[in-house]
């Protein structure tokens, strides 16, 4: 009766189906035996037979507590998921006769979203008659897109999308 069990945890003991293996001890030493001669080793160092490596020719098993093992396997993937970044999308409004002042404060949160690894994507809002004054707004987000030249590169250009004009800018990589 075998039980069923979860893709990503390797075989251990009676689960390896192969006939011979590369069996590494806990001393390091490793040699090509049958599995029974493995199983026995295992067993005379009171510690489980691990397949860490299934594709290998023959398969490679480790003689190991499996229980640490796993552990110390969990571990690393928890610390690695910790050091992945994810990058967003941080947006900024603008409105096309926007104040300098107001600009330039923007522009400083802009570039801290930049630092940080966020992408950056600002929008000038056209309200009523501020549909007569796209080029302005063309214009605002191409002079913001200046400011932030040293930490940032556009990944897209100034686009009409409805009553908003939208260009996103990325981290620079450099």
């Amino acid at each position: 009766m075998r039980r069923r069990r979860n893709d990503d945890r390797p075989n251990v003991n009676d689960e390896i189906r192969s006939s011979k293996v590369r069996l590494i001890r806990p001393d390091e030493e490793h040699e090509v035996v049958s599995i029974e001669r493995a199983l026995e080793v295992a067993a005379s160092y009171d510690l489980d037979l691990v397949e860490v490596a299934p594709n290998a020719k023959p398969p490679v098993c480790k003689v190991i507590d499996f229980g640490k093992f796993m552990y110390e396997k969990k571990k690393k993937e928890k610390e690695a998921k910790k050091k992945q970044h994810t990058i967003q999308v941080k947006e900024l409004r603008f409105r096309p006769n926007t104040d300098d002042h107001d600009l330039e404060f923007k522009t400083r949160h802009a570039r801290e979203f930049l630092e940080g690894g966020d992408k950056v994507k600002a929008t000038v809002q056209f309200r009523g008659r501020d549909m007569l004054y796209t080029e302005q707004g063309e214009e605002l987000l191409n002079n913001l897109a200046e400011e932030l030249d040293d930490v940032g590169k556009i990944e897209s250009k100034p686009t009409m999308e409805g009553r908003r004009m939208i260009m996103i800018i990325a981290p620079d990589k450099s």
